[in-house]
């Protein structure tokens, strides 16, 4: 049972966990265009019937157990009227708070264990204020969803080897239980992300190195589990079994083929990244339990480490790629911070000490990149009625927001230069009445072609001229 103080620290983790979404929600932007368009937009096409489906979803590489879940609350707000796409959005932050109170929660509990009540919670608090998380935990990023539910797999798997008084009845059956749900999150850590097998595998290699072999067969069950619903899904939506799963592997690692697409780096390009996206006082921390030698939750440094080789010897790769990594090192080294922060004698001095360790984790934002929210901003906005149609300037179509901040059956074109083929067939289309244009790249030719000046959002002019048509129903 939870104390009445521990309750309160509940309540504050809760409240933090509203940060990265309301922050995400308020911004706007996408840290990638898969934000948008492997999550938001086929969640919008499974609901509306229409939509800009990626290349992936055309071939089969995603599965839709993600971007159904999204699908089902957009469908909530279509019969509820929640029409505008900030709103709508905001509707959908609600799996990503329940993610990140879960992860918050079990960093806490794991803590806890380890170092008391008070530490645990500044353990949760530096990992739910860092940089990496707070820029991340609030976006439609597979790599979000993922992360939450290692995490919550770690707290299981670390808790399930507490011993509980009572003996080895109470033993046993919390190692069941937790173990089943400890396979399930690892399980879920996979559908959301394929890259996730990598830390999965991990953690099963840290059980069996463990010799905690109920604990590793209870684990596997659940896993099974997820994994049986995987392909009951794959079978409907693709066709066959695990269709998704077999080719994402086959692109990914088979074939070569996702190095030629989109590129490839040599194993220390994310060296630099990652010791810019780490917090520095995760670094304190593992020397903190080396010096103890004691490691707070071992199998999120195996699974961590893991991943970090996988990533460096992929030829494909992404700054993004490392927040789970980030994640799980943080969740290690947080613990030890934490008690050496709340063992200071005074309160003055772990007030400045905390305030001081939590103003260096958000040094990562710095490096942030620029998530054009003024640009979905003025999206938003310009696609208002009564709109008939809008032209993007200087966005190519993967950098937009698509119809899902269009929030309706809206056409719209992106192009970089005047002399676009796009550019020169909406200027030319009377049903295209608004334009957005980035640091007035075009503002001229958009004059000249009849368009006016109407507002400023950021970097983004918005333009309008008087529609000549009807909106038209379709694309």
């Amino acid at each position: 049972m939870w104390t009445l103080r521990e309750r309160g620290w509940l309540w504050t983790l809760g409240l933090l966990a509203l940060l990265p979404s309301a922050w995400a929600v308020a911004t706007l932007g996408r840290l990638h265009p898969d934000e948008v368009y492997q999550v938001l937009e086929p969640a919008w096409y499974r609901v509306h019937g229409y939509g800009v489906l990626a290349w992936e979803w055309r071939e089969g590489l995603r599965s839709w157990a993600v971007p159904l879940v999204y699908a089902g609350l957009l469908h909530v707000c279509r019969v509820l009227g929640v029409e505008h796409p900030v709103a709508a959005r905001a509707v959908l932050g609600v799996p990503l708070v329940l993610l990140q109170a879960t992860l918050l929660l079990s960093v806490f509990s794991m803590a806890r264990r380890r170092v008391g009540t008070e530490a645990g919670a500044v353990a949760a608090v530096l990992v739910g204020l860092s940089g990496p998380v707070l820029l991340f935990a609030g976006r439609t990023l597979s790599e979000t969803h993922a992360t939450a539910f290692l995490v919550l797999a770690v707290g299981l798997l670390e808790g399930a080897a507490v011993p509980l008084p009572g003996g080895q009845g109470r033993d046993r059956s919390r190692v069941r239980w937790w173990g089943v749900a400890a396979g399930a999150a690892l399980g879920l850590s996979v559908v959301a992300r394929y890259g996730s097998a990598v830390p999965v595998l991990a953690a099963l290699a840290w059980l069996a190195a463990s010799r905690r072999w109920a604990l590793l067969a209870w684990t596997c069950v659940g896993g099974a589990a997820v994994a049986v619903g995987l392909g009951a899904l794959d079978a409907a939506t693709w066709g066959r079994p695990f269709h998704s799963l077999l080719a994402y592997v086959d692109f990914n690692l088979l074939s070569g083929l996702a190095a030629t697409k989109f590129g490839s780096a040599p194993p220390w390009f994310y060296l630099p990244l990652l010791l810019r996206a780490l917090p520095v006082w995760a670094l304190v921390g593992f020397f903190l339990a080396a010096r103890r030698r004691a490691w707070v939750v071992p199998v999120a440094v195996v699974m961590a480490a893991a991943d970090l080789t996988a990533l460096m010897l992929t030829a494909h790769k992404e700054e993004r790629f490392l927040y789970p990594a980030c994640v799980l090192l943080a969740v290690a080294a947080a613990p030890a911070v934490a008690g050496a922060l709340t063992s200071l004698r005074t309160r003055r001095a772990r007030t400045l000490a905390v305030t001081g360790v939590l103003a260096v984790g958000l040094v990562p934002l710095a490096f942030a990149p620029d998530v054009r929210g003024d640009q979905f901003r003025a999206l938003v906005l310009a696609s208002r009625p009564p709109a008939t149609g809008l032209l993007i300037v200087n966005e190519g179509l993967w950098g937009a927001g698509g119809y899902f901040y269009l929030g309706r059956r809206l056409p719209w074109l992106t192009c970089d230069w005047p002399q676009d083929a796009a550019f020169r067939h909406a200027v030319g289309d009377p049903r295209f009445n608004r334009a957005i244009t980035f640091e007035g790249r075009a503002l001229a030719e958009l004059q000249a072609a009849g368009f006016r000046v109407v507002g400023q959002v950021g970097r983004e002019t918005l333009l309008e001229r008087p529609a000549k048509t009807k909106g038209p129903r379709g694309d």
